[in-house]
């Protein structure tokens, strides 16, 4: 397990102590890629996450078959507000029904042969209406970003991060602009289906948002603290742990990328061993995804959360490993190879 912080300042050297890529795992890879079946460069973006994969695990034959699902779940208070077209308590009816194996990710994860770990945090306490007081004290937030470091399988080739949360696309369009500049209106979208008069709420909290912690928004870890939540807290948490455990990090969409962007704000280079798995129909996911430089893997209009766009696309990272690893060599199957 990674030693957990148990200051805001041990945090932050955390976040600013993080290891480099493997190159030496890259330059094999590149090598290996150069005398396989095929034409230079023909698999695409197949080949550079094979490169990735063996960056951060630091190995030359990447793996993808150890996958671990982590689905973070909590309750925010500005769904009082009306933000969402469901009621709180669907969170834990959720978490319920991840629990029973009745939801989409646990298909995909069954499919995906993955293991699934749901963490819900505090659902009977959300955390308070961002648009009045800090979603969390600083105690709060630690604990949920030492929960999401605990989470993580240090074995695991591969984690794929994901979220439940009634009202988090507000959070995330929040945070997302409060860490990049812009309005309400500017990253809002209609998250789990709210008609115009409810998008015209979630852009309304969202602008008392920004106003109410206007003066505590320099630092991206205050940030995340006064307008994020729980589930935020602990992917970050998660992310920053599998950097220094060394496992690549699939992000599922939105509010996972809007959970990680919080690192990218405090330390450029911290989201180079991360993904993102699919493009939100959120408008805001769209923006936030140009701000980190990601492109997804896939765009499936999807919007649902709880990690399923990142189940979908650990396939991809799968068959990456799998070609990278298992084709045969130009020489080994007596196939002629390029000529000058």
């Amino acid at each position: 397990m990674i030693k957990q912080p148990r200051s805001i300042q041990e945090l932050r050297q955390l976040i600013k102590s993080i290891p480099c890529a493997d190159n030496d795992a890259i330059d094999a890879v590149r090598a290996r890629q150069a005398i396989l079946t095929k034409p230079a460069g023909s698999l695409g973006r197949l080949e550079k996450i094979a490169e990735w994969l063996a960056a951060w695990q630091g190995n030359s034959s990447p793996r993808a078959e150890r996958i671990q699902i982590i689905v973070f779940a909590a309750n925010h208070g500005i769904a009082a507000r009306g933000v969402s077209a469901y009621p709180s308590e669907v969170t834990l009816q959720m978490v319920d029904n991840f629990t029973a194996g009745g939801a989409a990710i646990n298909q995909l994860s069954d499919w995906l042969g993955a293991t699934l770990t749901v963490i819900p945090l505090s659902l009977d306490t959300p955390t308070a209406d961002v648009t009045q007081d800090a979603a969390m004290d600083e105690e709060a937030n630690l604990r949920a970003w030492r929960a999401g470091m605990a989470a993580l399988d240090i074995g695991a080739d591969l984690v794929c991060l994901g979220e439940m949360g009634i009202g988090n696309t507000t959070i995330a369009a929040a945070l997302s602009a409060a860490l990049f500049g812009g309005s309400g209106t500017d990253w809002a979208g209609r998250g789990t289906g709210i008609d115009d008069t409810g998008l015209q709420r979630k852009t309304e909290a969202i602008d008392e948002a920004l106003a109410r912690h206007a003066n505590n928004l320099k630092d991206p870890l205050e940030t995340l603290r006064c307008i994020g939540g729980r589930e935020f807290s602990a992917i970050a948490g998660a992310v920053l742990a599998a950097r220094h455990g060394r496992v690549p990090v699939m992000l599922d969409g939105f509010s996972c990328s809007a959970a990680a962007a919080t690192l990218y704000a405090a330390n450029p280079d911290a989201l180079a061993h991360c993904l993102v798995a699919h493009k939100s129909v959120e408008p805001g996911h769209t923006h936030l995804l140009e701000k980190l430089g990601q492109t997804p893997l896939i765009d499936f209009s999807m919007r649902l959360g709880e990690g399923s766009g990142a189940a979908l696309a650990a396939a991809l990272v799968r068959a990456a490993a799998a070609t990278h690893n298992g084709m045969a060599t130009f020489k080994g199957a007596g196939v002629s190879g390029p000529t000058d």
